[in-house]
């Protein structure tokens, strides 16, 4: 049975707790620099950017590589990308935040061999405590030739209560959809994350035993 991730969203509940970050997010806090890294099983690869003049926004830019399963489909996407925190809620034992972004930039269709100008809109919403965590995570990209969208649903939970001094160690569990003819179905993912202070690192296979992979600093 294919999941669908917007019928899942809509029984989520959100949030996310300041002094545990194990959410990704694109702000982390003001007058910071994100930097992060992404490999998704052999069909997606992201590298990305960020300098957030205050908690509330950020600006910067990056890469994606996206491959169809099969290899025939190819697209690569640089861009400059603004973020948002249009909500939060800071609660006695957790936080949640709405974060929304959009980007323009070049797109290179790969079949085709051309340069298209390329968009992109998405969104996260994420729910966080020190030993539960939760997101969903949508990103629209749009060319003349073609349009992709990345839905990715995250639970976790930690074996214990951690602060931000301290190692984070989390068991994840991660459900993505492609659209535009990417993936059949629904890519699932076991992952296991680290983090402490300002550094992640995540790491698992995937339920065809491919690695999904992310790194993420805050400066």
């Amino acid at each position: 049975m294919k999941l669908s991730l917007g019928r899942a969203a809509g029984a989520l509940v959100l949030a996310a707790a300041p002094w545990a970050p194990a959410a990704a997010k694109p702000i982390a806090y003001a007058d910071g620099t994100t930097v992060m890294a992404e490999y998704g099983a052999g069909m997606m690869t992201e590298v990305q950017a960020f300098y957030a003049p205050t908690y509330r926004y950020s600006l910067g830019g990056g890469h994606l590589a996206l491959q169809g399963e099969d290899g025939a489909l190819t697209r690569d996407y640089t861009y400059v990308r603004a973020n948002f925190l249009p909500k939060r809620w800071n609660l006695p034992s957790a936080q949640a935040n709405v974060f929304v972004w959009g980007s323009v930039g070049r797109a290179h269709v790969g079949e085709l061999d051309e340069n298209q100008f390329g968009w992109n809109v998405g969104g996260q919403i994420d729910y966080e405590t020190r030993q539960f965590y939760s997101s969903l995570r949508t990103d629209l990209y749009e060319a003349s030739a073609y349009s992709h969208r990345i839905d990715t649903l995250q639970l976790g939970v930690s074996p214990r209560a951690h602060d931000i001094d301290t190692l984070a160690v989390w068991f994840v569990l991660q459900a993505r959809e492609f659209t535009g003819g990417l993936y059949d179905g629904t890519e699932v993912a076991a992952l296991v994350r680290l983090f402490k202070g300002n550094a992640w690192v995540e790491a698992g296979l995937t339920q065809d035993g491919k690695v999904q992979a992310m790194l993420m600093f805050n400066f």
